[in-house]
Protein backbone atom coordinates (compact mmCIF):
# COMPACT_ATOMS: atom_id res chain seq x y z
CA UNK A 1 0.00 0.00 0.00
CA UNK A 2 1.43 3.38 -0.99
CA UNK A 3 1.53 6.44 1.24
CA UNK A 4 -0.93 9.31 1.30
CA UNK A 5 1.02 11.95 -0.59
CA UNK A 6 -0.29 13.90 -3.58
CA UNK A 7 -1.01 12.02 -6.82
CA UNK A 8 -0.10 8.60 -5.45
CA UNK A 9 3.37 9.52 -4.28
CA UNK A 10 4.48 8.70 -0.78
CA UNK A 11 3.76 11.20 1.96
CA UNK A 12 6.65 13.28 3.27
CA UNK A 13 6.37 13.75 7.03
CA UNK A 14 8.91 15.79 9.00
CA UNK A 15 9.52 16.00 12.76
CA UNK A 16 11.16 19.19 14.04
CA UNK A 17 12.09 20.45 17.49
CA UNK A 18 14.97 21.19 19.84
CA UNK A 19 17.64 18.66 20.67
CA UNK A 20 16.43 15.79 22.88
CA UNK A 21 12.73 16.61 22.49
CA UNK A 22 11.88 13.13 21.14
CA UNK A 23 12.05 13.56 17.36
CA UNK A 24 13.94 10.33 16.73
CA UNK A 25 11.71 8.30 19.04
CA UNK A 26 8.46 9.68 17.62
CA UNK A 27 9.51 9.53 13.98
CA UNK A 28 10.60 5.89 14.34
CA UNK A 29 7.37 5.02 16.17
CA UNK A 30 5.39 6.54 13.32
CA UNK A 31 7.29 4.49 10.72
CA UNK A 32 6.57 1.32 12.71
CA UNK A 33 2.86 2.20 12.99
CA UNK A 34 2.60 2.99 9.28
CA UNK A 35 4.26 -0.31 8.38
CA UNK A 36 1.90 -2.20 10.71
CA UNK A 37 -0.95 -0.64 8.72
CA UNK A 38 0.48 -1.75 5.39
CA UNK A 39 2.03 1.56 4.36
CA UNK A 40 5.40 1.41 2.63
CA UNK A 41 7.38 3.72 4.94
CA UNK A 42 11.02 4.55 5.63
CA UNK A 43 12.81 6.67 8.22
CA UNK A 44 15.45 9.25 7.40
CA UNK A 45 17.26 11.90 9.40
CA UNK A 46 19.41 14.96 8.93
CA UNK A 47 22.20 15.52 9.17
CA UNK A 48 22.93 12.24 7.41
CA UNK A 49 26.34 11.50 8.87
CA UNK A 50 27.01 8.60 6.47
CA UNK A 51 27.96 10.90 3.58
CA UNK A 52 31.18 12.84 3.02
CA UNK A 53 29.46 16.12 3.87
CA UNK A 54 27.75 14.43 6.82
CA UNK A 55 31.12 13.38 8.20
CA UNK A 56 32.32 16.99 8.07
CA UNK A 57 29.17 18.00 9.96
CA UNK A 58 29.76 15.25 12.52
CA UNK A 59 33.27 16.55 13.12
CA UNK A 60 31.95 20.11 13.51
CA UNK A 61 29.21 19.06 15.94
CA UNK A 62 31.73 17.13 18.02
CA UNK A 63 33.75 20.35 18.36
CA UNK A 64 36.71 19.11 16.32
CA UNK A 65 36.59 22.06 13.92
CA UNK A 66 35.12 25.54 13.66
CA UNK A 67 33.79 27.60 10.79
CA UNK A 68 31.74 30.71 10.02
CA UNK A 69 27.98 30.50 10.62
CA UNK A 70 27.08 30.95 6.94
CA UNK A 71 29.49 28.19 5.92
CA UNK A 72 27.99 25.82 8.49
CA UNK A 73 24.46 26.61 7.32
CA UNK A 74 25.51 25.87 3.74
CA UNK A 75 27.20 22.64 4.84
CA UNK A 76 23.97 21.39 6.47
CA UNK A 77 22.05 22.46 3.33
CA UNK A 78 24.53 20.57 1.13
CA UNK A 79 23.92 17.47 3.24
CA UNK A 80 20.19 17.64 2.49
CA UNK A 81 20.82 18.42 -1.17
CA UNK A 82 23.14 15.45 -1.61
CA UNK A 83 20.22 13.20 -0.52
CA UNK A 84 17.65 15.06 -2.65
CA UNK A 85 17.49 12.62 -5.56
CA UNK A 86 17.12 9.66 -3.20
CA UNK A 87 14.24 11.41 -1.41
CA UNK A 88 12.50 12.26 -4.69
CA UNK A 89 12.83 8.74 -6.10
CA UNK A 90 11.45 7.15 -2.94
CA UNK A 91 8.53 9.58 -2.69
CA UNK A 92 7.64 9.21 -6.37
CA UNK A 93 7.87 5.43 -5.99
CA UNK A 94 5.14 5.54 -3.34
CA UNK A 95 7.30 5.29 -0.22
CA UNK A 96 6.20 7.45 2.69
CA UNK A 97 9.24 9.13 4.23
CA UNK A 98 9.30 10.12 7.89
CA UNK A 99 12.19 12.48 8.51
CA UNK A 100 13.88 13.41 11.78
CA UNK A 101 14.85 17.07 11.09
CA UNK A 102 14.86 18.86 7.76
CA UNK A 103 15.63 22.31 6.33
CA UNK A 104 13.69 24.05 9.12
CA UNK A 105 16.32 22.90 11.61
CA UNK A 106 18.96 24.63 9.55
CA UNK A 107 17.02 27.87 9.77
CA UNK A 108 16.23 27.59 13.49
CA UNK A 109 19.81 26.85 14.51
CA UNK A 110 21.36 29.47 12.21
CA UNK A 111 18.90 32.16 13.31
CA UNK A 112 19.48 31.32 16.98
CA UNK A 113 23.12 32.35 16.52
CA UNK A 114 22.04 35.90 15.67
CA UNK A 115 24.73 36.43 13.04
CA UNK A 116 24.37 39.69 11.07
CA UNK A 117 23.07 39.14 7.54
CA UNK A 118 21.84 35.63 8.21
CA UNK A 119 18.11 36.27 8.40
CA UNK A 120 15.15 34.00 7.73
CA UNK A 121 14.92 35.01 4.06
CA UNK A 122 18.58 34.10 3.53
CA UNK A 123 18.22 30.78 5.35
CA UNK A 124 15.19 29.82 3.26
CA UNK A 125 16.68 31.00 -0.05
CA UNK A 126 19.56 28.54 0.09
CA UNK A 127 17.35 25.50 -0.59
CA UNK A 128 14.18 27.14 -1.94
CA UNK A 129 12.68 25.04 -4.72
CA UNK A 130 15.51 22.51 -4.59
CA UNK A 131 14.16 20.05 -2.01
CA UNK A 132 10.87 18.16 -1.78
CA UNK A 133 8.40 20.05 0.41
CA UNK A 134 6.96 18.16 3.37
CA UNK A 135 3.26 17.33 3.39
CA UNK A 136 3.13 17.81 7.15
CA UNK A 137 5.56 19.00 9.83
CA UNK A 138 5.13 17.85 13.42
CA UNK A 139 6.75 20.26 15.87
CA UNK A 140 7.62 18.55 19.15
CA UNK A 141 7.27 21.35 21.68
CA UNK A 142 9.20 20.98 24.90
CA UNK A 143 10.84 23.66 27.04
CA UNK A 144 14.59 23.61 26.49
CA UNK A 145 15.23 22.84 30.17
CA UNK A 146 13.01 19.72 29.96
CA UNK A 147 14.85 18.49 26.87
CA UNK A 148 18.19 19.28 28.55
CA UNK A 149 17.28 16.92 31.37
CA UNK A 150 16.98 13.97 29.00
CA UNK A 151 19.76 11.46 28.39
CA UNK A 152 22.75 12.42 26.29
CA UNK A 153 22.22 16.19 26.44
CA UNK A 154 25.48 18.11 26.20
CA UNK A 155 27.33 15.66 23.96
CA UNK A 156 27.41 17.99 20.97
CA UNK A 157 28.28 21.61 20.22
CA UNK A 158 24.73 23.01 20.23
CA UNK A 159 23.52 21.13 23.29
CA UNK A 160 23.85 24.10 25.62
CA UNK A 161 20.74 25.18 27.51
CA UNK A 162 20.87 28.91 26.72
CA UNK A 163 21.42 28.25 23.02
CA UNK A 164 18.62 25.66 22.94
CA UNK A 165 16.26 28.30 24.39
CA UNK A 166 17.04 30.54 21.41
CA UNK A 167 16.53 27.61 19.02
CA UNK A 168 13.18 26.85 20.70
CA UNK A 169 12.11 30.46 20.18
CA UNK A 170 12.86 30.22 16.47
CA UNK A 171 11.03 26.91 16.18
CA UNK A 172 7.99 28.55 17.79
CA UNK A 173 8.12 31.40 15.29
CA UNK A 174 8.50 29.02 12.35
CA UNK A 175 5.67 26.83 13.61
CA UNK A 176 3.30 29.79 13.67
CA UNK A 177 4.24 31.12 10.23
CA UNK A 178 4.54 27.73 8.52
CA UNK A 179 1.38 26.17 9.99
CA UNK A 180 2.97 23.14 11.63
CA UNK A 181 1.14 20.64 13.81
CA UNK A 182 2.36 21.17 17.38
CA UNK A 183 2.69 18.22 19.76
CA UNK A 184 3.34 18.51 23.49
CA UNK A 185 6.65 16.66 23.87
CA UNK A 186 6.50 16.86 27.67
CA UNK A 187 3.92 14.06 27.62
CA UNK A 188 4.82 10.39 27.73
CA UNK A 189 6.22 8.75 24.59
CA UNK A 190 2.98 6.85 24.02
CA UNK A 191 0.78 9.91 24.63
CA UNK A 192 2.73 11.95 22.06
CA UNK A 193 2.54 9.08 19.57
CA UNK A 194 -1.23 8.83 20.00
CA UNK A 195 -1.63 12.55 19.22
Amino acid sequence: MAGAGPAGRGAFIVFEGCDRCGKTTQSKKLVAALRENGVLAEWCSFPDRSTGVGQLIDSYLAGAQNSEDDVIHLLFAANRLEKRQELIVKLQGGTTLVCDRYAYSGAAFTLAKGSPGLDLAWCKSVEHGLLPAPDVVFFLKAPADVAAGRGGFGNERYEVLEFQKKVADWYMRLSKTEGWTELDATKSIDAVHEE
